[in-house]
């Protein structure tokens, strides 16, 4: 059985391999005869059917960029803002020149007197470069790999979960669902450098944290509140029963969060 550590390194490597493709498209778009006769050099009768393949960049650069800022701020926190900053325009820019030049300048086609869209492409390379560097921290013996760790437990944690309200025990399915929304959450704090001031927090303490931090939004913060509102019921209200429904929400919602939060 292949484990999540395994798992984000493939994703990982996908998204570096993605990258450069789209960045041979940028080339391309801006140089083609210099850049179709690199290919050619390289891969000879081959050089053609790869250019007809390479990804329109225009298409395919958002869902690319979405997936490699998740992983960025997962992997490499530190460096989420300057992987941010090479695509999102300078809300205060009054002239477009090359040192604040963006992917997001690039997308619209826009230049100047001063600036080529040229400069999109070493913003690419830039961010290539950072999603790179995620890549170095997998393999580095420094890494953290707590959470990862966790992931796989959580999983299996999880499964007992949906195992246990299967067979009609959703107070005892519910408590576990409970306990992992709540180390979850827990540990995004942490990957996010947020103070945690009470000593045993609730999971309706961790979802205010994250959400005065901007981690989650409004509708999310909502939606892990219900969760918190089933967990207190089936661990606290000992009058009323949870129904098998409201277990099997909460169950899912928090395998979707500890797959989505980060």
């Amino acid at each position: 059985m292949s484990t999540n550590l395994s798992r984000y390194e493939e994703d990982l490597r996908r998204l570096v391999d993605s990258g450069h493709l789209l960045l041979t498209s940028m080339q391309y778009e801006q140089h083609g005869k210099e850049v179709a006769k690199q290919i050619r050099g390289a891969l000879g009768d081959k050089a053609d059917k790869y250019i007809e393949k390479l990804p329109r960049f225009s298409s395919n650069y958002q869902n690319w960029y979405s997936e490699a800022k998740t992983v960025t701020r997962q992997t490499i926190p530190d460096r989420l803002s300057d992987f941010t900053r090479h695509y999102e325009r300078q809300a205060n820019r009054k002239a477009l020149q090359w040192d604040n030049y963006t992917i997001e300048d690039y997308l619209q086609r826009l230049s100047s007197t001063s600036v080529s869209m040229q400069a999109g492409i070493a913003r690419m390379e830039q961010q290539i470069f950072i999603l790179e560097s995620a890549q170095q921290r997998f393999k580095s013996s420094l890494f953290d790999i707590r959470q990862l760790v966790a992931a796989d437990i959580y999983d299996d944690e999880i499964e007992a979960a949906r195992d246990l309200v299967k067979n009609k025990f959703s107070r005892a399915a519910g408590a576990i669902a409970g306990v992992v929304m709540e180390k979850h959450l827990a540990q995004v704090c942490e990957n996010h450098n947020i103070k945690v001031a009470k000593k045993n927090p609730t999971i309706g303490d961790l979802n205010d944290l994250l959400k005065n931090a901007d981690i989650i939004d409004t509708p999310r913060w909502r939606a892990n509140q219900h969760l918190a509102d089933i967990r207190n019921l089936c661990d606290h209200n000992k009058s009323k029963e949870p129904t098998q429904e409201q277990v099997q929400d909460l169950i899912d919602g928090v395998a979707k969060i500890i797959k989505t939060i980060f």
